[in-house]
């Protein structure tokens, strides 16, 4: 045995030995990397998976798949059945998986096949985490970044014999994930350009997804523009995740975006600083795909307004598809135009014509088929190789870094186990955070001073003691003046 494979087989009977006492109870293991202990995490606490499983469970039967989703199983089919020409040394399984986690097709050598049939690495079988525990198809579903697991890295002992590489495609506007590309090996190792090739996979898959959005951000505008409304109504066209594409100058006063400025590209798209406005607009996509004619109103409460204001929504539709909607808001006393509903009448939340009202917004996640969870008042974070549960009163201020978040908190700088800064901006809806910057979610109750910087940018900090400053985007600054109470206060003044 060479030196290299001695030193690959002593970190993995290592891992193996974490394992066993990570799924044994143990809260601190050494020697794992961290988005594996995070996937074991997620398999012990949340989804309770037998780490003693030997085969991946049969694939629920669900709903039909969106044409988003059809098309990434048509192209990711595709590369997957010219993977053994381009990917060097290859000698394995390459498959295709939903957003579910269950496997649509496979490709590889009847050898290969055979052994991989054994433990359900085929079609018709789920390889969620939430269903096969940790696994290249499982755990890539839940990262943004291709994912390797080797041997005892899976959380289950049935799949140690083998090793893979998975990469999820997630859409570009909601970075849901539509399907994800798996290579498995049997065995410890799996050629060096596999991670590379499955990157660049995913790469030339979003790609396409980016012109599709782009494009459906050009019809937002156009069905922004065609709008018949009083003059003065605040108006704003938002995406499915409730990104704001174009608001005129009203809206964007209420959503703190620039005003008749269209964003066609997701990339620019602004995140409205109601918090509240991305689980509203998820909730008007899932009543539009359902009916399509359907339109609904609310309230939705605006911070720094301390009040709830009317808002109706029209969902916007390219052929079957539903790219976005339209919001129109109204004030206090004056509500939204009835005409803003157009032949599918307005539901209004007290009652009205036909239709389902829109509730508040309410946020759960689930596995599918499962219970729902309610998002949890801790915050998980990872400090070396223990789990650290913070409250968020402890968290001073987030920091994305690319899709890790990190913690600056009274228990130190940690890892957040939540990927995405948007993600946890939703995880802390509600308890006093808000996004000041692109990289920054900052807890307004942990601030200390604002101060003026260089040619009017603004700085809060959070530690007076060390100096702990956090960056103000200049089209944040007025919002968080209002959201601190300092409608009043002079642009250089500070507050303590």
């Amino acid at each position: 045995m060479t030196s290299g494979a001695a030193s690959v087989s002593t970190s993995l009977r290592r891992t193996s030995e974490a394992r066993e006492r990570f799924a044994a109870g143990a809260d601190s293991v050494r020697g794992v990397r961290p988005e594996i202990l995070m996937s074991w995490y997620r398999c012990r606490e949340e989804y309770k998976v037998n780490p003693g499983l030997e085969r991946a469970p049969a694939a629920a039967e669900t709903g039909t798949h969106a044409i988003e989703h059809d098309a990434m199983f048509a192209e990711l089919g595709g590369l997957a059945s010219v993977a053994a020409r381009e990917v060097d040394g290859l000698d394995g399984v390459v498959t295709v998986a939903d957003a579910d986690g269950r496997i649509l097709a496979a490709w590889g050598d009847g050898r290969c096949l055979d052994a991989a049939s054994e433990c359900n690495l085929a079609p018709w079988s789920s390889w969620s985490e939430w269903a096969s525990g940790t696994n290249g198809m499982g755990t890539a579903l839940e990262s943004h970044s291709p994912v390797l697991v080797r041997g005892p890295e899976h959380w289950c002992s049935g799949f140690h014999t083998w090793t893979c590489a998975g990469v999820s495609v997630r859409d570009v506007v909601t970075d849901d994930p539509l399907a994800v590309l798996n290579i498995s090996c049997p065995g410890i190792t799996l050629p060096d350009t596999v991670l590379p090739w499955l990157r660049g996979a995913a790469e030339a898959a979003r790609t396409k997804l980016r012109m599709r959005a782009q494009h459906s951000g050009t019809q937002l505008a156009a069905a922004f523009s065609g709008a018949r409304l009083p003059a003065g109504t605040a108006l704003a066209a938002v995406d499915p995740a409730g990104k704001v594409v174009l608001a005129n100058e009203e809206a964007a006063a209420l959503l703190g975006t620039p005003a008749d400025t269209p964003a066609y590209s997701p990339p620019n798209r602004w995140t409205p600083q109601i918090p509240t406005v991305p689980g509203l607009v998820r909730q008007v996509v899932q009543c539009a795909r359902t009916d399509p004619k359907w339109t609904g109103a609310t309230q939705i409460f605006v911070p720094f307004l301390g009040s709830a204001l009317p808002v109706a929504a029209r969902p916007v539709l390219s052929g079957v598809r539903v790219i976005g909607a339209l919001l129109a808001f109204g004030t206090a006393d004056g509500g939204v135009p009835a005409s803003f509903g157009g032949t599918g009448g307005v539901t209004t939340a007290s009652g009205g014509p036909a239709g389902t009202a829109l509730g508040p917004p309410v946020v759960r996640d689930s596995p599918p088929g499962g219970t729902p969870r309610v998002i949890p008042v801790r915050v998980v974070a990872l400090r070396d190789d223990r789990w650290v549960l913070l409250d968020p009163r402890e968290i001073r201020y987030a920091e994305a870094d690319q899709n890790k978040v990190w913690l600056t908190s009274d228990a130190g700088r940690l890892l957040a186990a939540t990927r995405g800064l948007d993600h946890l901006e939703r995880q802390l809806e509600g308890r006093g955070f808000m996004r000041i910057h692109r990289r920054f979610l900052v807890n307004l109750g942990r601030v200390r001073e604002i101060e003026q910087g260089f040619k009017g940018t603004l700085f809060v900090t959070t530690d007076t003691h060390t100096h702990e400053t956090v960056p103000v985007a200049r089209r944040h600054a007025a919002q968080l003046r209002q959201a601190l109470g300092m409608l009043g206060a002079h642009s250089g003044s500070s507050a303590s």
